[in-house]
């Protein structure tokens, strides 16, 4: 019986197209996720990102699916909140084909129910893994259909539609695709908005030649901060590999926070409904939750990833969620993230204004972070049981393990220290007053993990 644990990861299917990921393998995922899915729809939307390996696998899968009986829309090259969009719209559970901003030898699946409702380890995806590992049950019935759709339009009009840029003043914007999917879903969102963009790595390339599309590495977005400045551009927009995420950089190329963007936005969905409910990860600046508060708003703290803050949205009625990693979830999108939808709102509040850019979200930047810091250990568990010894020992100190160690100081500073999943890393998150007293308390956390 085959192990697939290394690929099923907490969220998605992903894995080395050749060697932990091919055809055959993808065809059974397609019809043990209809078997999932079958007893509540009578279809599923598929949709690829531009690697090179995304059409086949997508069409194995959609063989996977209809041998089940079960129908295949296919909206072929999208971005996966593309994706989301035809899953909520069409009230159909989905599949996107795409590895993010990994590397052009991977691929996987990202899968979703009706309405863009995740599908995890806990909400089938464990499920789905058996299956394929036990062996998938033929089906003695009529193999689906496949047919094509085109969304792209609707999605593009289903977001002007939640954000009104008709008012905003002329602006120049510099998008740096990273040669993903924000290449093919800019130049429809753009068309007719007050806005002009200088595009930036659009051609569509799974082989990455500009630069990783993971705009959370500083490396990669050097090229857009750059351009911005030559061009003396109003801001700066970078998405990543799938165009799920976006990421920010001023009119001076520094980059904003997405803690900073989380709260702009709050702010404004806030407008809309007021009293609502925000959700923010544990990793974001503490700033988000007294803004959320200021502005009304009911701040929820979750755990960091998807599937705990669309669970989250859904349990509490939340309008809004952002994450550290510049993931933005918005209840009018079927609680599904979309770096697209951020953006826009970024620029209508932007175009709402005169200043600049960087004024307008200094009022959202109230602390100084480290960022995310990694280290390599051998023992996750011993490392983090010496630095709550060491932290916990102290006068005024709080400690919580909701998720890995959230550790709040006298005076404000706090730091959170979680292990990966995947790898034998811890990751440090330091948030403080100022940036010397963030170094401070970094190096007197480094030195505990890494002696």
């Amino acid at each position: 019986m085959p192990d697939l644990s290394g690929i099923v990861k907490a969220y998605d299917i992903r894995g080395v197209v050749g060697e932990q990921l091919d055809a055959d393998l993808v065809r059974d995922f397609g019809a043990a996720f209809a078997l999932l899915i079958k007893p509540e729809a009578p279809a599923v939307v598929i949709g690829h990102d531009m690697r090179d390996s995304s059409p086949g696998l997508a069409a194995a899968f959609a063989e996977g699916v209809t041998s089940q009986g079960l129908d295949v829309v296919s909206i072929g090259l999208a971005s996966t909140d593309q994706l989301y969009f035809a899953s909520g719209s069409l009230n159909l559970p989905g599949a996107m084909f795409t590895a993010s901003h990994n590397p052009a030898k991977y691929n996987g699946i990202k899968m979703c129910r009706a309405g863009a409702s995740p599908v995890g380890q806990d909400t089938g995806l464990a499920e789905i893994r058996d299956t394929v590992e036990q062996g998938v049950p033929g089906f003695e019935g009529q193999r689906g259909t496949v047919s094509e759709r085109d969304v792209l339009a609707d999605y593009a009009a289903y977001l002007r539609n939640l954000v009104d840029l008709s008012g905003s003043r002329p602006l120049k914007i510099v998008v740096d695709a990273g040669n993903g999917m924000g290449g093919h879903t800019v130049p429809t969102v753009f068309d007719g908005l007050p806005i002009d963009v200088v595009p930036m790595y659009f051609e569509l390339d799974g082989s990455f030649p500009n630069h990783e599309a993971n705009p959370l590495d500083p490396a990669n977005i050097v090229d857009l901060q750059a351009k911005v400045r030559e061009v003396g551009a109003d801001a700066g927009v970078a998405f990543d590999g799938d165009a799920d995420r976006c990421f920010i950089v001023d009119e001076r190329g520094e980059p904003v926070s997405p803690s900073a963007i989380t709260a702009l936005v709050a702010v404004r969905e806030l407008a809309k409904d007021p009293g609502g409910t925000i959700i923010h990860n544990l990793i974001t600046s503490k700033g988000v939750p007294e803004i959320v508060s200021e502005h009304g708003g009911k701040p929820v703290r979750t755990r960091v990833g998807h599937s705990f803050i669309k669970a989250e949205m859904a349990r509490t009625g939340a309008i809004f969620g952002g994450e550290h990693s510049a993931h933005y979830y918005f209840r009018d999108f079927w609680r599904a993230d979309t770096g697209m939808l951020a953006a826009l709102h970024v620029l209508a509040a932007l175009g709402e204004q005169t200043g600049p850019l960087s004024e307008l979200t200094s009022a959202y930047s109230r602390y100084a972070a480290s960022g995310e810091i990694n280290s390599t250990v051998d023992d996750q568990v011993a490392k983090m049981m010496a630095v709550k010894d060491a932290f916990g020992a102290r006068s005024g100190v709080e400690i919580d393990e909701l998720d890995g160690l959230t550790v709040q100081l006298p005076g404000g500073a706090w730091f959170n220290l979680r292990p990966s999943n995947t790898e034998p890393l811890l990751r440090l998150n330091v948030e403080a007053a100022n940036a010397e007293a963030v170094q401070g308390l970094v190096d007197e956390v480094l030195a505990i993990i890494r002696n």
